[in-house]
């Protein structure tokens, strides 16, 4: 019997290597947890920051400095977390890293009190923090590129993903049950987004509930359309078409009015199909590059986190609200006076990225021959 050319054992082993049916689900299951947990700690600061900073006496630069510092962190590891991920093995990653901000989260309590310098110390264990979770989603696509079927892998990323909005949408909605003045990111009364400031908590959570059955709804969907034949970029670009087209259309129908029941559902619409871009651009990396797909997805995510405006990529998301994306979206609404500036910026930010991945995307796997499937 001649041995198999190497391409092919590698292929084999590969496949060898991937989750069963009952495996998949497990894992599924246990990541999208994870994720949930994620988030329920990325937002339990912005929930506490009100009234630390009533307890040590902050004021508004300081808040901000310990809010904005977890994304300091978090923006610097990405590309380390995927490139552990591709070598190690993802799974070690993330139980290593969730180990130790699990623990971070819990004493930050103790933290807070263990001196006078209060504002250091909780800036220090923000930014450790973030330099913790930015790890996660690198080496998440890591993990499940490699032990995913291709069949299942846009649903499966999906369902993890949707446990973002598990985790954020009850700190949203205690954000959403204050009064507008007191939030960290509101100035004034004049500012606040949408008028209704008493049914605040109803559009801070109604659009990530609806993004839960989206989210998934998108994944089953991409996978039933290549499962059928349709070649993967042309269910790639489909998705994205919807994930940042049609979501920006909403986007710009926010800006436009001042009802409060079509603000909801514009957000709610928004938000929902923003999570096709985890069937989109998020699950392509995985289809280029699945032996590197941590690494390339860090180098993405983190330019994300850098440049990205706010709700241009979906929840508050693997990439976070961009740093860059952010002081401008603050400069334009301090400005015109207007959230539809900001909104504006979301859409035309959203074309651009469509425009192009339409443009240059492909599905071509890169990583194990000089030979490509055309996907």
């Amino acid at each position: 019997m001649q041995p198999l050319p190497p391409e092919e054992a590698r292929r084999d082993g590969a496949e060898d290597a991937q989750w069963s049916r009952p495996e998949c689900q497990a894992w599924t299951g246990t990541l999208l947890l994870g994720t949930c947990l994620l988030y329920c700690a990325r937002v339990s600061m912005p929930v506490c920051t009100v009234s630390m900073s009533q307890d040590f006496g902050w004021n508004k630069k300081e808040a901000g400095i310990v809010l904005s510092s977890f994304f300091w962190g978090y923006c610097l590891t990405q590309v380390v977390g995927g490139h552990l991920g591709d070598r190690i093995g993802g799974e070690k990653v993330i139980v290593l890293s969730a180990s130790a901000w699990g623990f971070i989260t819990a004493a930050t309590p103790l933290l807070a009190h263990l001196s006078s310098a209060h504002l250091v110390f909780m800036t220090f264990s923000r930014i450790l923090t973030g330099l913790l979770q930015g790890v996660y989603f690198p080496a998440l696509t890591s993990l499940l590129s490699q032990k995913v079927r291709e069949s299942e892998r846009a649903f499966t990323y999906s369902a993890v993903g949707a446990g973002s909005q598990f985790g954020s949408h009850p700190g949203l909605g205690r954000l959403g049950a204050r009064p507008a003045g007191v939030q960290a990111h509101q100035s004034s009364l004049e500012t606040a987004f949408p008028k209704a400031l008493r049914l605040g908590w109803v559009f801070n959570v109604v659009p990530w509930l609806v993004a839960i059955p989206a989210s998934l709804f998108s994944g089953f969907l991409s996978d039933h359309l290549i499962n059928q034949g349709y070649r993967t970029i042309a269910v790639r670009k489909f998705m994205q078409v919807m994930g940042l087209g049609l979501s920006s259309v909403f986007a710009l129908c926010l800006g436009h009015t001042s009802s409060f029941c079509k603000s909801v559902v514009f957000a709610s619409a928004s938000i929902g199909l923003q999570t096709f871009n985890h069937s989109g651009i998020s699950v392509n990396i995985q289809d280029l590059a699945p032996s590197c797909a941590g690494f390339l997805f860090g180098v993405a995510n983190t330019a994300g986190a850098l440049a990205d405006c706010p709700g241009a990529l979906g929840p508050p998301a693997p990439s976070a609200a961009g740093v860059v994306g952010v002081c401008l979206g603050g400069y334009l609404i301090e400005t015109t006076g207007s959230w539809t500036s900001m909104f504006n910026l979301v859409a035309a930010v959203s074309s651009l990225g469509l425009c192009t991945f339409l443009l240059f995307g492909e599905a071509q796997r890169v990583d194990l021959s000089p030979t490509h499937e055309d996907l």
